[in-house]
């Protein structure tokens, strides 16, 4: 019966490796020896052929064809629409042009959580995030107010200020620069245009006109601009939340005389939407949006972009994106900056209208021009992919943190039942003040009892339960929790069962006995998942309770912050799973083997510009791996291997980085951008923004305390007891567990153990100290590890209770090999 169970483990963990080798080299091996990349919806625009992306690319710097269009560009600019607000009969004109063309949500995030239109017209203006000075007042927004004297845009100056304060190395004025420079004909249509298209001055590239509040002679006004213009941008006004309207700032500058155009169209300055129902305001916005569409028939064939640029209030959500005309077809937008057919960003904007016009585009952009993934689907259909997309993202934000400020009360739990519920002298003077009070009996007894099989048992099914939670948050988005009518309970009940089925799994009578098997399946089952997942275009992630949510606008392929922690933790603990057998049977070479190939693997879905193009996540892997490689072939840690896998990290992290700057820069992911920034002196300005998030995650998160327990629990609860009884001393509180067996036996019967945990500290240390999430790293990692740990530890003295190990030779200590 042993026999036929260590056959069964060792075939569940030779299909388990089988599958992820195959799972995870194939598609790489695809991309390097030239197989084509697909670009289909539904892998998510993971990966792009350079004739693919060359061929959609027009006018960007590497001196591709512009595209195939034959009228002017046309860049409809309002805010707070969404796809909800749009129906057929409703709004006839807006539904119209979505089923013409391609769509897509909208992702406006600016500086701060919630964007204001002068944001989102800065974000034209400068290819990046760019936002007002605040207001003073929460939730309220400048009203934007028109062009009067010599043709400067109110405001400029603070536009600029706020700009040089934001860290975010924007530019406005970039847009209107490059037209100005280039002698593109260009005419901006209201106040908002006017900022789209100023020049780092303040002055307007081309002619700048108001925007009527009245629709017919709005459409006079742009049947004008259009006249021999090649880019006509158009403000039609901003959609506001009731109580949220837009407040007057006093220009500082003296108003000049108004003159025969200004007392034209004296009431312009009130938002010609403005209506304290909200419904009534997107009415108001159809019909502008109609009398513009009818103005620019005589156009010829136009590309019209129709984008709202900021929320409507206080919470941050998704927008409407729509463009028809050429080369624009029925489908979805998307974009190399998402990945993500449907999901494009604000900063996307300036490089497809310079795409547009045929002009090179800086490499100093961070979006990327927008282009068309075909769609199978009708245009409702569509456009219903795109509301409950952002059903999706609305419901997951109330839920994120009640599932971090529950994981985290989860672990401290846990590690409260592991340090207080096991230390004898704790326990001890707890029973001995309930004897002195002469109550509790039956709980003296209990704690009297030197006899906690009972109890270690239920110990290790809860640990293993929770370290399986991180991944069955992720599975758990499988489900369309969100479209229920209580989407909460459904995905706190979905993630809680299916950690529970992980956790069956892992314990199952075959192999629950086996000290790392159930480590090695929850660890698995995370890799896997987090693998294939990033590998079909990271969908799973999007709106998951670990994952990104969109309107926030971070990452949106590769992994996020929290699932590269998990990345991290669960991959080098699996590699130490997949090494302990092989190493127990003296093949350490096959054991090394095993744990470098992962770890390629595994730095290279997260590194490689066109799957992960993490910056900060090499660094962190790197060292982890080569460590573990290192003492699983039982070499020595010298001083000069350490220094020598540290420059290795250098040279491969920067490698990264240096290959995707080398492609052309619509191409480039934000690793070739941080080559661009660090040429451009910008290198400084990103350091100092990336310590500031660190440090306020640091001392403004929940997880600082999960990060510090979990430690504190590996410290106190093994690490010290290990050490003295290594140095034969007495084990402390925690000695009685092992029966007079020394503690020091569990590194000889899971000989991995330490050394996997020491390249994991090292992996999560590095990655604490380069991630601009800061504590995130760590505390992920530790929600998994840890419990994990306290499994095994609990597996490890239900055998003692079992009676006798069988007479094995002691392994050698990978830490003191006799290798020099």
């Amino acid at each position: 019966m042993m026999r036929r169970n260590r056959t069964l483990v060792r075939v569940g963990f030779a299909l388990l490796a089988l599958v992820l080798v195959a799972a995870l080299v194939l598609p790489m091996a695809g991309v390097a020896f030239g197989a084509p990349a697909s670009s289909a919806a539904g892998a998510g625009g993971a990966t792009t052929t350079p004739d693919a992306a060359a061929s959609s690319t027009a006018g960007t710097a590497d001196g591709a064809e512009p595209a195939d269009v034959t009228g002017p560009v046309v860049l409809l600019g309002t805010a707070g629409l969404r796809w909800e607000d749009l129906s057929a009969v409703g709004t006839p004109a807006l539904w119209t042009l979505a089923e013409g063309g391609s769509i897509a949500n909208l992702v406006v995030r600016s500086v701060r959580s919630s964007s204001c239109p002068a944001d989102g017209w800065l974000a034209v203006s400068a290819g990046r995030r760019a936002a007002d000075l605040p207001t003073g007042q929460f939730g309220t927004c400048r009203r934007l107010a028109e062009v009067r004297d010599a043709g400067v845009v109110p405001g400029w100056e603070e536009y600029l200020q706020a700009a040089s304060e934001a860290s975010y190395d924007a530019t406005p004025g970039l847009l209107g620069e490059i037209l100005a420079e280039a002698g593109t004909p260009a005419v901006a249509v209201g106040p908002g245009a006017a900022i789209a298209l100023a020049t780092p001055s303040g002055t307007v590239a081309g002619e700048v006109l108001s925007a009527p509040s009245d629709d017919a002679a709005l459409a006079a006004r742009v049947s004008e601009a259009v006249d021999g213009a090649e880019l006509v941008v158009v403000d039609l006004g901003a959609i506001r939340d009731p109580g949220r309207p837009l407040v007057a700032v006093a220009d500082p500058r003296p108003t000049p005389a108004p003159t025969e155009e200004v007392s034209e169209d004296a009431g312009e300055e009130k938002n010609p939407l403005m209506d304290p129902d909200r419904a009534t305001q997107v009415l108001a916005l159809d019909a502008r949006v109609a009398a513009v569409l009818d103005a620019l028939g005589d156009a010829g064939s136009p590309t019209v972009l129709l984008a709202s640029l900021a929320d409507s209030g206080r919470v941050p959500l998704m927008q409407v994106i729509a463009a028809d005309g050429p080369p624009y077809e029925e489908g979805l937008l998307s974009s190399t900056s998402t990945r993500q057919p449907g999901i494009v960003q604000s900063t996307d904007l300036t490089p497809t209208l310079l795409s547009l016009l045929g002009l090179d585009a800086p490499a100093g952009l961070v979006g990327s021009p927008m282009t068309t993934e075909p769609g199978s689907t009708a245009a409702t259909g569509r456009i219903r992919t795109l509301q409950d997309e952002n059903a999706h993202a609305v419901a997951i934000r109330p839920l994120v943190a009640p599932f971090f400020s529950a994981l985290v009360a989860v672990n401290l739990l846990l590690y409260a039942a592991v340090s207080v519920g096991f230390n004898r002298r704790i326990l001890d003077r707890v029973s001995a003040r309930l004897e002195r009070r002469g109550s509790a009996g039956g709980l003296t007894r209990l704690l009297r009892n030197r006899q906690p099989a009972a109890a270690l048992r239920p110990l290790r099914a809860v640990a293993v339960t929770v370290a399986a939670i991180p991944v069955a948050s992720y599975l758990a988005n499988l489900l369309p929790w969100w479209r229920a009518g209580s989407p909460g309970l459904v995905v706190f009940t979905a993630t809680a069962c299916i950690a529970a089925l992980i956790a069956g799994a892992a314990l199952a009578p075959p192999w629950r006995d086996r000290l790392m098997v159930p480590v090695g399946i929850v660890t698995g089952v995370t890799v896997l998942t987090l693998a294939l997942d990033v590998l079909t275009g990271a969908r799973l992630q999007l709106s998951a309770l670990m994952g990104v949510q969109p309107q926030v606008g971070g990452r949106f392929y590769g992994f996020n912050n929290s699932s590269f922690s998990l990345w991290l933790a669960a991959s080098i603990l699996l590699a130490t799973c997949l090494a302990e057998p092989l190493v127990r049977r003296g093949r350490r070479r096959a054991a090394a083997a095993v744990v470098a190939a992962l770890g390629i693997v595994v730095v290279g879905l997260d590194g490689a510009p066109t799957i992960g193009a993490d910056f900060g996540g090499p660094p962190a892997l790197i060292p982890g791996f080569a460590l573990l490689t290192l003492l699983t072939l039982g070499i020595r840690l010298t001083w000069r291997r350490v220094v020598a896998v540290l420059a290795a990290t250098v040279v491969v992290a920067v490698s990264f980085s240096v290959v995707d700057w080398l492609r052309p820069p619509a191409e480039r992911t934000h690793l070739g951008r941080f080559v661009e920034t660090v040429l451009d002196g910008g290198l400084f300005s990103v350091v100092g923004r990336k310590l500031a998030q660190n440090l306020d995650n640091l001392f403004g998160s929940t997880l600082t305390f999960m990060a510090a327990g979990g430690i504190a629990v590996v410290i106190l609860v093994l690490l010290q007891p290990l050490r003295r009884a290594a140095r034969g001393e007495d084990p402390g509180a925690y000695g009685w567990l092992a029966e007079g067996s020394s503690l020091s036996r569990l590194g000889a019967d899971a000989v991995m153990l330490r050394p996997g945990l020491i390249a994991l500290a090292v992996s999560l240390g590095i990655g604490f100290a380069v991630n601009d999430s800061g504590v995130v790293i760590p505390a992920i990692g530790v929600s998994v590890a840890v419990p994990l740990l306290i499994s095994v530890l609990a597996t490890w003295l239900l055998g003692i209770r079992r009676g006798p190990a069988p007479a094995s030779p002691r392994a050698p200590d990978p830490l003191r090999p006799a290798r020099r």
